[in-house]
């Protein structure tokens, strides 16, 4: 497994393209991988025959772990080993290396690291994990070990004449996690995908963690539909989007616990729906630094690396404000939720055309037909107030309504 970003300790094979046996050429895709930042194709390191699948489909391993065999020509007895450098020892030749063991024990001669997902769980609750027995690769605990002793927890600590403790009604319960399997099971029914599980765990945490709040504004986009030919409104929306954040800076931070970071760039992140897979949010570093044109062109380039499932983790974090633009397939008015740790996310609803009220030089009112649309920010409470949320509001329709290149 290789190393996908610097914050990635593990990731979940989703899907062989090739099986035993098969033939694969150098760089062609042979397997997917998903991570807690992004799902990403991996291509063969080498060409010749896969000897072997390691590691199966649904199954989540420490990086470094080899995933497969390749056996290259024109020896049959060299092989390869997927995510590994050729000159390294194979799962083979050596079942378990130092690298994979100092991996596992993060280097300390101890327990497995835990995933990020089980220490959000153990904080969420309150828990100890030293007390909870882990049944993963090499004892590594486990989401379903800590469901299990939250559950075990719950049977000693409830009486027959009282309710249950409270923390059963945790989306993290047992019988919560098997659901899905059991709607596979009925006529109809599907197992969610990895990163359908991936973005459930996401928005819960977020919407669990931060104190959500919506405000609402429209704009004009008359000057933007004048100038835009046959560009979309985003990277005009971006653009403006940036320049209110240079004038309210609070917004463009990040919250993690009682640390709050204003940040001096904008790490712009783009929502990029995938249909059916779900949505991701690739980042935009130093957006601060590029025009509208340059907006399009690398909103164009990261939402098609993304639909190719050629996104690295590193290309999905370090965001420090996010625009979602659901608009795009109609939708009028929306309440998104915050991508965490950032503090606001803005949404971008459908330009449409209605009667409104315009006032003239002379301070004359008429009704005109004008291009309309909804700019829905949600924000964390915590974080900042209303005030400060609709004064940015605020200069952002300024800004698009009094576009200029």
């Amino acid at each position: 497994m290789p190393q996908m970003g610097v914050s990635i300790a593990e990731a979940t094979v989703v899907e062989w393209k090739k099986q035993p046996g098969d033939q694969v050429e150098a760089d062609e895709p042979l397997l997917e991988i998903s991570t807690d930042k992004a799902e990403s194709e991996l291509p063969a390191p080498a060409s010749g025959r896969l000897a072997e699948v390691v590691v199966e489909a649904g199954e989540t391993v420490d990086v470094g772990t080899v995933l497969a065999t390749i056996e290259t020509a024109p020896a049959a007895s060299e092989r390869s080993a997927v995510a590994e450098e050729p000159s390294e020892p194979t799962a083979a030749e050596q079942p378990e290396s130092a690298g994979e063991q100092h991996a596992a024990t993060g280097g300390n001669g101890g327990a497995p690291p835990v995933t990020p997902v089980v220490r959000r769980m153990a904080e969420e609750h309150d828990l100890d994990l030293s007390h909870v027995e882990g049944s993963g690769r090499r004892g590594r605990v486990t989401k379903k070990d800590v469901m299990a002793y939250m559950r075990r927890q719950d049977e000693v600590e409830a009486s027959p004449d009282r309710q249950p403790a409270l923390h059963t009604e945790s989306p993290y319960r047992e019988e919560a996690a098997s659901a899905p399997a059991a709607a596979a099971a009925q006529p109809g029914g599907r197992e969610l995908s990895v990163m359908r599980k991936r973005i459930a765990e996401h928005m819960v945490r977020s919407l669990r963690t931060a104190a959500h709040c919506t405000t609402i504004v429209e704009a004009d986009m008359t000057r933007i539909e004048a100038a835009r030919g046959k560009r979309s409104y985003l990277p005009y929306v971006a653009r403006a989007t940036i320049d209110a954040l240079r004038e309210h800076p609070e917004l463009n931070a990040t919250l993690d616990g009682e640390l709050l970071t204003v940040h001096e760039p904008v790490h712009l992140g783009i929502a990029v729906s995938l249909g059916e897979e779900g949505l991701i949010v690739p980042v935009i570093r130093n957006a601060n630094e590029l025009s509208h044109e340059g907006l399009a062109a690398r909103i164009e380039d990261v939402a098609g690396r993304a639909r190719n499932k050629q996104l690295s983790p590193d290309d999905v974090s370090g965001g420090t404000f996010t625009i979602t633009n659901p608009g795009a397939f109609g939708a009028l008015l929306a309440t998104p939720i915050i991508n965490q740790p950032q503090i606001a996310i803005l949404d971008l609803e459908a330009v449409v055309k209605r009667p409104v009220v315009v006032t003239d030089a002379e301070g004359r009112d008429s009704i005109a037909i004008r291009p309309m649309a909804y700019l829905c920010m949600s924000w964390d409470h915590r974080a900042l107030d209303g005030a400060l949320a609709a004064r940015f509001l605020s200069t952002l329709k300024r800004r698009i309504e009094n576009w200029s290149t």
